[in-house]
């Protein structure tokens, strides 16, 4: 990719540091969208020996782009994103990849329509854990930062998700058992 590409590819991503989500550190400060997926990145290495049968290499890549529109939209909180968010998302992926070569715009729109599909192993073990970051996140965060309505969507947030692998099941078991404990004043 040519030096000046590359620089502009670079100046979207950036944002994704900027950009803050509606969750919270475990120091008292708004996550970025880009810090959410590095850990989730690093929640899918953690666990890639669970996966024999999963290309965990393309788990992997679909965590690190997985909200590369949030760079353009910022985060809207799930609780509270519409079709409508969902479409001026897509929108802002398809446009901002332009500016990519052919070769990489079409692995990475390859890599989109994957994951929107979740037809495969892949971009079904790459939602669960991205909903699993999520809710383990909330959990390194301090309880003033919770909404009410998180109370209850700590334990439903991913469940369904989750119910593909026997893994991601026995996470969510044990982040719930956090989550209770949490709510309980005993961490």
């Amino acid at each position: 990719m040519k030096p000046e590409k590359v620089i502009e590819f670079l100046k979207i991503t950036e944002k994704l540091k900027c950009n803050t989500r509606h969750s919270w550190t475990s120091t008292g400060r708004r996550e970025s969208v880009a810090e959410h997926s590095f850990q989730l990145m690093v929640l899918a290495w953690s666990v890639k020996d669970e996966f024999p049968d999963i290309d965990i290499e393309k788990v992997m890549k679909m965590c690190l782009f997985h909200d590369f529109g949030e760079a353009i939209t910022g985060d809207i909180p799930s609780f509270e994103k519409t079709t409508k968010d969902e479409k001026i998302e897509e929108e802002a992926v398809f446009k901002a990849l332009e500016i990519l070569p052919e070769e990489q715009r079409k692995e990475l729109i390859t890599l989109f329509e994957e994951m929107n599909d979740l037809n495969t192993k892949e971009a079904k073990l790459y939602k669960a854990l991205d909903k699993m970051e999520a809710v383990i996140q909330h959990n390194e965060a301090s309880l003033e930062t919770w909404l009410p309505l998180e109370y209850e969507l700590q334990f439903t947030y991913g469940e369904k998700e989750t119910q593909e692998f026997s893994y991601t099941r026995e996470l969510k078991d044990y982040v719930n058992k956090m989550t209770e404990k949490k709510i309980k004043g005993i961490e």
